[in-house]
């Protein structure tokens, strides 16, 4: 007999997935609000969960999350505010970029999910797509870099790239060692061109055009748009990685 598995949604703006069962242990990923999620385990404070996009396994606090939900919705900007009602009562909450909602309700330029509002303007149909995966990656230039992270808050290189293929409705790995392994098709830097992927041992970067990228660049602590000859001539230098591979989509 096939069980099938119970999936919950993420109904928080985004919530930390710990490595182990303790908020001293790594965060290593964060859902955000729309992901969503099997419990493989319950213990004491603890759930310890699959997520259904990407496959990764970790540890998050027990909360009151709610059942599967299918998503109409998504945000397009790197941040949309929660509102209490249309146009007033603004909440301290806020929804990042690709968070993915069921709007129930729209009411003039705000539209309702769950017990609240957002407005319009800040979400684009669940299954748009842009042309160019990467044509909206410079929203988050000067967004802090943060271990785990994938918010506006905060987040690591690896999801900067997760984080549009998720929005475009593909699957991508959530590390920079299993990103490497799932694009397949190899070019050579000379060869580079906007949206081409570039990676390094532990890290990941976008090439932006022929000569600029965009990462989220952890000793400089935010993400950055830089040049790609002296970015690889300087990580060689100050880490001793060279680049292992360049993947185009």
């Amino acid at each position: 007999i096939k069980i099938m598995k119970k999936y919950y949604s993420n109904n928080f703006s985004h919530i930390k997935v710990f490595k182990k069962m303790s908020t001293n242990s790594e965060m290593v990923t964060q859902m955000i609000y729309g992901d969503s999620f099997s419990i493989i385990l319950k213990k004491n404070k603890w759930f310890k969960i699959k997520i259904k996009e990407d496959g990764y396994i970790g540890y998050i606090k027990k909360k009151k999350f709610i059942p599967y939900f299918k998503p109409t919705h998504k945000v397009c900007k790197l941040f949309a505010d929660v509102y209490r009602h249309p146009n007033k009562s603004k909440t301290n909450k806020r929804l990042t970029y690709g968070s993915k909602i069921k709007i129930k309700n729209i009411k003039s330029n705000f539209a309702q999910f769950e017990n609240h509002w957002i407005k319009t303007n800040c979400i684009k149909l669940i299954n748009y797509k842009n042309t160019n995966i990467f044509s909206e990656i410079k929203i988050f230039k000067d967004v802090k870099y943060s271990w785990g992270g994938k918010s506006y808050n905060g987040l690591d290189c690896s999801a900067l790239v997760q984080l549009f293929f998720n929005y475009n409705n593909k699957y991508c790995p959530r590390d920079a060692k299993d990103q490497i392994k799932y694009f397949k098709k190899n070019i050579k830097l000379k060869n580079i061109k906007q949206s081409d992927i570039i990676y390094w041992k532990g890290h990941v970067a976008v090439a932006l055009s022929k000569t600029k990228l965009i990462h989220a660049y952890g000793p400089r602590k935010k993400t950055l748009i830089m040049d790609i000859r002296s970015t690889i001539e300087l990580i060689q230098k100050t880490a001793n990685l060279k680049v292992i591979s360049i993947k185009r989509l």
